[in-house]
Order: C-alpha cells, then structure tokens, then sequence
C-alpha cells in the first residue's frame, strides 16, 4: 500500500517510481479521486453541522410556541439527515476506490534496483563454489537410481494429480533432514526464532502480505473461505498485523518450516519433470520485522543467512539483484540466489529474499511506539527463502551424484541420518 499524502506531495516522482516498475503514469487518477472523496467528506461535514444547527433551534422554537417555524426545522433536521448518510455513503464508497487502487499498485523499486524489463536484466551480484567437473554425464534427480525407489510421481498423480510426489524411505529422510538442519542453523546460529504457525489463514493476512486481491489464482481457498498460504511469509508477517509494538522487540527475525501450496497458474509446460516445481511443497521461511532505517541492512543479513545453508552443504550458488521489472509486487528490492543443479546445467532459483518497506505494513496496519515517545511509525518487513527444502533435496542429489546412481551427501546432514553418508544405488542409506 502506497502512502497517499507521499502522492500529493510529489505526484512527478511517484509517478517516475511506478514508470520503473514498468507501469503507466497514475498519479493524476489517484489524485483526482484523493480529491473526490475530499470533497465528499467536507461537504458530508457541513451538511452535519447544518443539521446538528438546525435540531439545537427545533427546541428554541418549541418553547417560544412557534409551531410554523417547529415544523420547518423538523423538515429541514430530516432532509439533512437523509443527506448526510447519502453524502457518508459515498464518501465511504469513494474511500474504498481509492483504497483499492492504490492497492493494486506494485511497491517502488529502491533507487539502487537496476532498470530492466525482465530476468535477462537482472544483475549477478556474486557466485560461490566451483561446479563439480563430473566424469561422466550427470543425471537429473528424478533419474538417478538411488532415487527412484523413494521418489514416485505416478503414485502421486493417482492421489492428487499432476505436479504432486511421493517421497518414501531414504529420500523423505533426507527431506526431512534437510529441513532440521536449516531450523537449527538458523536458530543456533542465525538468532532467528522457531516458529510453528497455521497453513490455513483468513482473507485479510493474505491481503496484508499483498497476495491478495491481485493475485488469488495462484493459491488455494478452501470452502470455509480460509486460504491455504503460499509460503509461510503470509503467517509470519501478519503476526503484527494491526499491531503496534514497542521498539525496544525491534527487530523481530521469525523461522518457520510449513508445507506451501501454490497453483502455479500460468506455468503450464514448465518443469513438469520431477519435483522442481509442485502444488505441495516445504519451505523454511525466514521473516523480519525492523525499524525502517534497518531494513536494507537487514536485507544483505537475511541473504547471508540463506547463502550459508548452501555453503555449509557444499552446493555452488550464485545471487542475483532482481531488476526493476522482474521483482515481485511487494518488493522494493529482493536477492534471488540460485543453486547449480548439474543435471539441468544450469543455476536455478532456491531462495528470494526481499525487502518490503513499510508497503504491507501499510496494509497490515502494523506500526511500532518509538522508545523517545514519539508518534507510532510504520514497521518495516523483509522475506526470504531459507531454503526451499524440495529444491534443496534436489541439488544435494545432482550434485552428490556417482555413475553407478548413488549419491554421496553432503557432511552436514551426516548427523542428522545417524552417521549415514551415502544414498546407495539401490535407494538405501549407508
């Protein structure tokens, strides 16, 4: 959400903001309906006054027995009356439209977001590790033969359908593996808090984080009217929602492991081998609530969380600066780090990480009390990826692949599978 008194202020740099992001000028229509709905309300407020005037002299003809002057401000107080919650209730309606347009404005991009139009103008910020020189033809995941006994998508489509999996035996506990090990490391290591939320939330936390009203084709609702969340942002975030804490609990670093449910509308032909993208999927979720001259520090800490859990399981990455026109709608800067997977050749996205600003703040109405007393100010949000525990699982597996099928894992996890090393080729742990 997009602060209206900015707009009046500066409409021209507003406008050259949202011209970054790749959108028409809109200043003058959301002015022109800031105006509206101005007028609206000053002319409700008179019409009021007329009206509370008007009944204070009903009395005072009363008792001078003036019935002729009675019975006119009778009439009078009723007409108002009728018009003033005419004149409320499109004030009200003017207030919503207002609210709804600037709603469905993206977030303006940081000034130090490069220009660009899509992900072939997104900047390479830096790469880690060397990807594996193989010996021999390197596999996808789904293909290894280690993998295939735990790893049953026809299974999958039978329960669910497409873009479903599975996992069984060796690799559900390497899944699960993997997922311990970034809570762990991110609560032991990284100060973040644990934490277990729902996965079903009402409408107002989905538009809070701004998934909604834009974008609810790409997640589930359900019959009751909750939404199935597609990440675990949306919970986190809105812990503050409507909101105002004390400084001093600033800044707030929540994790969380929750299944995540996506539809992904509008990715038909894409990925459609393996479990590179799915309906049903884990992530360990990592969010920040921070003062708002915080924010963009906090951003390059939540990176550097997400970029360790790689490092410490040995897997090459790079990171990314999104341009201006490939971030999401809520970010005004986000960090995308991509895995090498080997049997694709290529680095694919693990983790995104973005700040907010105070753009679902707004939405949230979520605010913090300064410490010196001052008057409460929007709070700042930031999300990210820590990782995505299915997309993790598969680069361990490509990239600890051997010819004979078998996989050697990383030594990170070795104590979370009891001292097991090795997925063997016959799909059992060593």
């Amino acid at each position: 959400m997009h602060d209206i008194r900015a707009i009046r202020e500066n409409p021209e740099a507003f406008d050259a903001a949202v011209a970054r992001r790749g959108d028409a000028p809109v200043a003058s229509d959301i002015l022109a309906l800031d105006e509206a709905r101005r007028a609206k309300i000053l002319a409700s407020e008179t019409a009021q006054a007329e009206q509370n005037k008007a009944a204070k002299a009903i009395g005072a003809a009363k008792a001078a027995g003036n019935d002729a002057e009675f019975n006119r401000l009778r009439e009078e107080v009723a007409a108002k009356k009728s018009e003033v919650a005419q004149m409320q209730a499109e004030a009200k309606e003017l207030d919503q439209q207002l609210t709804d347009m600037l709603a469905g404005i993206p977030n303006l991009a940081y000034d130090d977001v490069p220009q660009g139009d899509d992900e072939n103008d997104n900047l390479e910020l830096h790469r880690w590790g060397t990807p594996r020189a193989f010996d021999f033809a390197p596999k996808e995941h789904f293909e290894l033969d280690g993998v295939k006994p735990g790893m049953d998508f026809e299974t999958a489509a039978k329960l669910s359908g497409s873009r479903f999996v599975v996992l069984s035996g060796a690799i559900a506990r390497i899944h699960r593996a993997l997922a311990q090990f970034m809570l762990d490391t991110h609560t032991e290591e990284n100060g973040l808090q644990e934490t277990w939320t729902p996965v079903l939330v009402r409408e107002e936390m989905m538009y809070g984080t701004g998934q909604l009203p834009k974008f609810g084709e790409d997640s589930y609702q359900t019959r009751e009217g909750w939404w199935l969340v597609p990440t675990a942002e949306v919970p986190l975030t809105n812990i503050v929602n409507n909101e105002t804490v004390d400084e001093a609990t600033l800044p707030r670093r929540y994790v969380a492991h929750t299944q995540c449910f996506r539809s992904e509308a509008g990715s038909a032909g894409r990925d459609t081998s393996g479990m590179l993208r799915q309906h049903q999927f884990e992530k360990v979720e990592m969010v920040s609530i921070t003062r708002p001259g915080e924010s963009r520090d906090e951003l390059d800490r939540m990176t550097k969380c997400a970029e360790g859990i790689l490092e410490r399981l040995n897997l090459p990455y790079r990171t990314i600066v999104l341009c201006t026109g490939d971030m999401g709608f809520g970010a005004r800067r986000t960090h995308d780090i991509e895995v090498w997977l080997p049997g694709q050749n290529t680095y694919r996205e693990i983790s995104s990480v973005s700040a907010c600003g105070d753009f679902q703040a707004r939405r949230m109405n979520a605010r913090f009390k300064p410490s010196d007393g001052g008057k409460p100010q929007f709070v700042h949000t930031l999300n990210g990826s820590g990782l995505a525990v299915g997309r993790c699982l598969i680069a361990v597996l490509e990239n600890g692949q051997q010819a004979d099928g078998s996989v050697d894992l990383p030594e990170a996890l070795h104590p979370y599978l009891r001292g097991k090393t090795r997925l063997a080729a016959d799909g059992t742990l060593v």
